[in-house]
């Protein structure tokens, strides 16, 4: 034991007097032009390097210097600046003079990728012939190698020219590559731009074997939060993993295997995109469950100004400035080609739950088709084709749906009607405007559509019933039923529909239960929240007395005038005119047919005189 410890001390004191040897005889500044040649030999790039090298031996083998920074040629602000450097050195090739850098730490470091530091030639410089012959290695032999880079506490500034600048704060990066360029890499930051907040982890396998040909990223773990302005209360957050490729000669990045989440939605599938002038997008997602309430505040979708039933939540208004440009406009459709296949088991927007949606969209840089959109709704289902032109200054949006046994209460409770309506809808039509969105629906938006309803339940106003008190009023032989709950319900129903800047106008209106039929027409303000229907009404049942007077109100229209707000619904009933008009003609007709048996009779020029008055 004792000679082992004697052992380990001896291998100790040798270790301690090899550095002291190597600090004092091996200055770290005679590295600093070589390293300096090294950098602009291989990449072009001019390194700097402010005050004196140092060693720094504990715990690991390294070279200090002060503030860094790193330019491209002809740039104006360098690409990466740093307050300090560490070169973490192996110490063996050192005594055989060459400079093995293991990792390279940068502190406090400013990374920026804007059009100041990118590369610039002079008007006048020549170029350079191609060659696929490697740069002579340097007369004295020395080497350079980088094993491992760590970034802490760093700032990135991303901006394309003309583009709003991004800053990515807070990195912490750590590679560790090998000598087959494969590498390891941990990555943390935060990004802050428009009153939103990006925090991000992720750990990725880099393979640059091929590259610059070709670069592929494995991303194993991908975490992160998103909160701020237009967002949930609770922001959105989640994970992923994903296979990235990058391809140099077509400009073609490439994400396979993604399994992505976002609160409680999912999304899986392939996507990649060709970073031309004006990208190419190709996305072919499915997902188990897109709950679209719980990934945007209020309704993103069709009108922010509407709070969702079901996402009651306290959330910060973007700033108008933020924005930049009028989103509505759509003119940034034109900047890019899109082919989009989205199919999800599960949809929940705006409180309303969408099973089997399929969808295919096609962007050509500025005419987007909606060549599918497809869903069920409770037994019903549902399709919305269309179109939106806008490569000119105005949109145009075209739509042509088709709904099957629709319930139509919870649509109109989604979309804040104060209609209280149930039913089976169907509907074909085709409409047309120039924005999507809720408000523009109600205010600027045209069309024609067929419709028909099954089991329908209007509340608030039962016809039957005020049919049969008009007519118990002004004739005492009849009376009708008076245990009637305040609805009106129909079998059937048909109309159709013109909606034309707001207002909704509803021809053809047929409808019939066991019980009544009416037809009619009206029109339905959809800004003031206003109707005036017109309705001829027949009830069939319900009445009890004289079986002749029964006889003729089952086969008597009675004229039925709805109209004001819709919360506050009025009504006009003159039931007593009808039934005066239906037994003055009765009556006429009688005296016709008596005048017609009894020409001869002494009694018929008073009968005359009788009909006349009439």
């Amino acid at each position: 034991m004792r000679r082992l410890l004697t052992t380990l001390m001896i291998l100790l004191v040798v270790l301690v007097a090899g550095l002291s040897a190597l600090v004092l005889l091996v200055n770290p500044n005679d590295f600093r032009a070589y390293m300096v040649r090294q950098v602009e030999s291989r990449s072009g790039y001019q390194l700097n390097l402010d005050g004196s090298l140092r060693w720094h031996v504990w715990p690991q083998l390294s070279i200090l210097s002060g503030r860094m920074s790193l330019t491209a040629p002809g740039a104006s602000q360098p690409l990466v600046s740093a307050d300090n450097m560490r070169l973490d050195v192996a110490l063996l090739p050192l005594l055989s003079h060459q400079l093995q850098v293991k990792q390279v730490m940068l502190k406090g470091a400013v990374i920026q990728l804007t059009p100041q530091t990118e590369e610039r030639r002079p008007k006048d410089a020549p170029v350079e012939p191609s060659t696929t012959i490697s740069p002579p290695e340097e007369e004295r032999g020395w080497s350079f190698d980088i094993a491992k880079l760590k970034v802490a506490d760093s700032v990135l500034v991303f901006q394309h020219d003309g583009d709003e600048q991004i800053t990515v704060r807070d990195i912490n990066l750590q590679m560790e590559q090998n000598d087959k360029k494969q590498a390891h890499i941990e990555l943390s930051s935060r990004i802050n731009r428009d009153q939103r907040d990006l925090n991000l982890s992720l750990v990725a396998s880099l393979d640059a074997s091929n590259y610059p040909q070709q670069l592929s990223a494995n991303i194993s773990q991908l975490d992160y939060q998103l909160q701020g302005a237009d967002l949930p209360a609770k922001g959105i957050a989640g994970s992923g993993i994903f296979m990235a490729r990058w391809i140099e000669a077509q400009h073609r990045l490439e994400l396979n295997q993604l399994q992505l989440t976002a609160n409680d939605s999912d999304l899986q599938g392939n996507a990649s995109v060709v970073l031309e002038e004006k990208p190419q997008w190709v996305l072919d997602l499915h997902a188990n469950k897109l709950n679209l309430d719980g990934l945007v505040a209020g309704n993103a979708v069709t009108d922010n100004k509407v709070v969702q039933q079901a996402q009651q939540q306290t959330t910060l208004p973007r700033p108008v400035i933020a924005s930049g440009i009028d989103d509505s406009s759509y003119q940034y459709l034109r900047g890019f080609s899109a082919q989009v296949k989205i199919a999800a088991a599960s949809v929940r927007w705006r409180g309303l739950d969408f099973a089997d949606v399929q969808s295919a969209i096609d962007n050509q840089y500025g005419l987007l088709t909606v060549s599918e959109l497809t869903g069920k709704f409770g037994k019903g289902s549902m399709s919305f084709p269309g179109q939106l032109d806008a490569r000119q200054k105005q949109s145009q949006l075209t739509f042509q749906p088709k709904v099957s046994d629709i319930e139509i209460g919870p649509i109109l409770t989604a979309f804040d009607y104060p209609i209280a309506l149930s039913g089976l809808l169907s509907m074909e039509g085709e409409f047309s405007g120039d924005k999507l969105n809720a408000d523009a629906f109600r205010h600027t938006w045209q069309g024609d559509a067929s419709i028909t309803m099954l089991h329908t339940t209007m509340q608030g106003m039962n016809f039957q019933q005020l049919i049969h008190q008009a007519v118990a009023r002004s004739n005492s032989d009849v009376q009708g039923l008076q245990t009637y709950d305040n609805v009106t319900s129909l079998d059937s129903f048909s109309a159709q529909a013109n909606l034309d800047n707001g207002e909704l106008i509803l021809d053809k209106m047929e409808g019939k239960s066991s019980v009544l039929s009416l037809s009619g027409k009206g029109s339905l303000d959809l800004v003031k929240q206003q109707c005036d229907t017109q309705f001829n009404v027949t009830v069939l049942g319900g009445w009890k007395g004289d079986s002749k007077l029964i006889d003729v109100l089952k086969t008597t229209p009675i004229p039925l005038r709805v109209y004001g707000q819709w919360q506050k619904l009025n009504y006009s009933l003159q039931a007593d005119q009808v039934l005066r008009k239906q037994l003055q003609g009765e009556a006429k007709r009688r005296l016709n047919d008596w005048l017609e048996k009894h020409k001869d009779s002494s009694k018929s020029k008073d009968v005359k005189e009788l009909l006349d008055k009439l």
